[in-house]
């Protein structure tokens, strides 16, 4: 009996080499898993069609991109205000753009939803311009998320008023996710190295997305930088580090904002011991305003107790320490699910899909849910009666 022969795809060769840079992939372990890899990047021979197809998959590359000229350009779809050494960050990875197409079918889809169920718009975003006085605008932001200082010194520790402060904003209609992978594939982990958060405005439904995979001392920084530019009404990508001081007006003025409502200048100036050892005090400050010391260290700079040089030894000495803490592994698993997608989210897509307005294969792309018996006991979690 005659085999037929297998059919090859003609890809470019360059297009595989791109596939393999743009994935960050090790390439010592795709040749193993392909062994004719160096083979497609050289032109000597080409992928079957099933090889393309898992080499797609294994890249996070569309397969049709396979088929082009020449490797695309791929740009973050919003505004990209990341540096690193006050340099702008170009190539954005796989891992970031999927996140950010995810969270914008999110939102598309919560948008519908709340048009449909006569939602009002949520009346703070675009409420600001970056002209606005800091001190007034933080305060406002304050108001609006009932997280003011009274409020944060009922809770037992700054995780918790963290946990408030979400609450608090998706309370006040905005969707909070958080997840240090993408959707969720845990296979696919985020980096807080490229990027710690991004904001998409939208009148119905403003999103905030916070790369889970950064430190917990550091997601409140991000969570507070990332609304105030929903405030502006205005979409961005950033990397907004505590310590930093951007030069970009928009950056600049986001995370001033985020460092004054968290810690207004002058209680901390009222509350600030100079002569007490600096660990003591960043520490008694931290548990008084329940934030980290990271937030408390930049305020004490910003207030003139530190100089740049001081606050940046501290700084990074504060990082360390909390890098060197283990992460709790495991976890609620409904509670993982909630924090990926927000609550708010999350009961809109099961009161929908209970409602008959969304089918079970929608709900399932939207929460990554498989089976229905995950499915109710998501809604029980969320005090929905399925």
């Amino acid at each position: 009996m005659q085999v037929e022969p297998l059919t090859r795809v003609p890809v470019k060769p360059e297009l595989i080499q791109w596939a393999c840079e743009r994935a960050g992939c090790d390439e010592t372990a795709l040749a193993r898993r392909f062994p004719k890899l160096g083979e497609w990047q050289s032109g000597r021979s080409q992928p079957t069609l099933k090889q393309l197809e898992a080499f797609a998959k294994a890249t996070h590359t569309s397969f049709g991109h396979f088929f082009l000229l020449q490797p695309p350009i791929e740009q973050v779809p919003i505004p990209d205000f990341r540096t690193i050494g006050n340099n702008l960050v170009m190539k954005p990875t796989p891992g970031l753009l999927d996140t950010i197409y995810i969270c914008q079918q999110r939102q598309e889809w919560y948008r519908e939803y709340a048009r449909i169920s006569g939602d009002l718009p949520v009346v703070f975003i675009g409420s600001s311009q970056c002209t606005d006085d800091i001190v007034t605008t933080a305060d406002r932001i304050r108001k609006a998320l009932k997280f003011g200082i009274e409020e944060r010194q009922k809770m037992a520790t700054w995780n918790d008023a963290f946990r408030h402060f979400v609450d608090q904003a998706d309370a006040a209609g905005v969707l909070v996710m958080a997840s240090g992978v993408v959707g969720s594939n845990n296979k696919r982990k985020l980096s807080p190295d490229e990027f710690r958060g991004f904001a998409l405005s939208d009148p119905y439904a403003p999103l905030v997305f916070i790369n889970g995979a950064d430190t917990k001392a550091a997601q409140i920084f991000t969570l507070a930088h990332e609304l105030a530019h929903l405030w502006l009404g205005e979409s961005a990508l950033s990397d907004a580090e505590i310590a930093s001081t951007p030069e970009n007006k928009i950056e600049s003025w986001c995370n001033k904002v985020a460092a004054e409502m968290l810690v207004p200048l002058a209680s901390l100036k009222s509350e600030y011991r100079r002569k007490a050892p600096l660990n003591d005090e960043a520490a008694r400050l931290a548990r008084l305003f329940k934030v980290s010391t990271l937030v408390i260290l930049r305020r004490i700079h910003d207030g003139g107790g530190l100089t740049r040089e001081q606050f940046w030894a501290e700084y990074k000495s504060a990082i360390a320490q909390l890098r060197a803490i283990s992460r709790p592994g495991g976890g609620d698993f409904y509670l993982t699910a909630t924090a990926r997608v927000g609550k708010r989210f999350a009961r809109a897509v099961v009161s929908a899909t209970l409602e008959g307005h969304s089918s079970f294969s929608e709900m399932s792309r939207l929460l990554g849910i498989r089976k229905m018996s995950t499915f109710q006991e998501l809604g029980d979690t969320l005090g929905i009666r399925t």
